[in-house]
C-alpha cells in the first residue's frame, strides 16, 4: 500500500497532547497503526504523553529540537531516529528557529 502524504490535507492540532502552539499533521490510520507526517513551527511541541498499548518510532526529516524521554531532554536533528517503547512517556519540542518535520509510526500492541 502506498501512502501519499503529498496529497493529504494537513490538519492543525492545537496544543497536541498538551503541548505548546500547534502541530500540523498529515495522518493515515487503520486498526493497527497510525502513520503521521508532522510539522512543528519554532516554539511548538508535542506534549508529554505515555504510550499504553502502543509504541512510537520517530524519524526526523528536517530541523532541530529536543526529545524528552523518561525525564531526560536529548537534542535531535534531521537524520536522527527516536524510539519510545510501550509504557514509556515522551515529548518533542522545536526549540530552533526553523520548522521541525518528522515522520512517526505508532503501531498498536495486542
Amino acid at each position: 500500500m502506498q501512502i501519499n502524504f503529498k496529497e493529504m490535507n494537513e490538519q492543525e492540532l492545537v496544543n497536541f497532547k498538551g503541548g505548546e502552539k500547534s502541530v500540523m499533521a498529515k495522518m493515515f490510520t487503520d486498526d493497527d497503526n497510525r502513520i503521521v507526517m508532522m510539522r512543528l513551527v519554532p516554539g511548538a511541541s508535542v506534549g508529554l504523553h505515555r504510550h499504553e498499548g502502543s509504541s512510537e518510532t520517530v524519524y526526523f526529516l528536517q530541523g532541530k529540537g529536543e526529545v524528552l524521554e523518561e525525564g531526560v531532554w536529548t537534542p535531535i536533528q534531521a537524520g536522527d531516529c527516536h524510539y519510545c517503547p510501550e509504557g514509556c512517556e515522551h515529548s518533542i519540542k522545536n526549540n530552533s528557529e526553523e520548522e521541525l518535520i518528522f515522520f512517526a509510526v505508532v503501531p498498536q500492541h495486542a
